[in-house]
């Protein structure tokens, strides 16, 4: 399979800035229904990302976004194969990737794009070899 991270993820990309509160951040998830965010700054390069488990602890609405944000953001390029894309999720344990051109962001993989992809190629298992049945010849 040669599908790369471009054939596969969110080109419209919903980010925000640093100075955002908490509470804001929660409303354009839940209006949009997404669980990440990229942080931007004002020449549209990463700076950071907001999950929905960021929020998960008891933080006020008035927090800004600067001070829980995750700081360290992988990032793919999107003409990335997909392969590569699975196996810096799951070594880094996380659930998205900012698929960038250029330093630019061009759009998000999600664990739940590459669900899809599988799901959409109804990949089967093959069944693993078998024993022989041939007896082995001892001399």
């Amino acid at each position: 399979m040669n599908t790369k991270v471009a054939d596969i993820m969110v080109e419209s990309v919903i980010t925000t800035h640093q100075h955002q509160t908490i509470g804001h951040i929660k409303q354009i998830m839940k209006k949009n229904k997404v669980s990440s965010l990229p942080i931007v700054s004002a020449d549209g390069e990463v700076d950071g990302i907001i999950t929905f488990r960021d929020l998960s602890n008891d933080i006020s609405d008035e927090t800004q976004v600067r001070h829980i944000m995750s700081k360290e953001v992988l990032t793919i390029p999107k003409y990335s194969g997909i392969h590569i894309a699975a196996r810096v999720m799951r070594n880094h344990h996380i659930h998205h990737l900012i698929v960038t051109h250029e330093k630019k962001i061009v759009g998000v993989l999600s664990s739940f794009d590459l669900l899809t992809l599988v799901e959409d190629h109804r990949f089967i298992m093959k069944n693993g070899p078998t024993k022989s049945n041939k007896k082995s010849s001892r001399t």
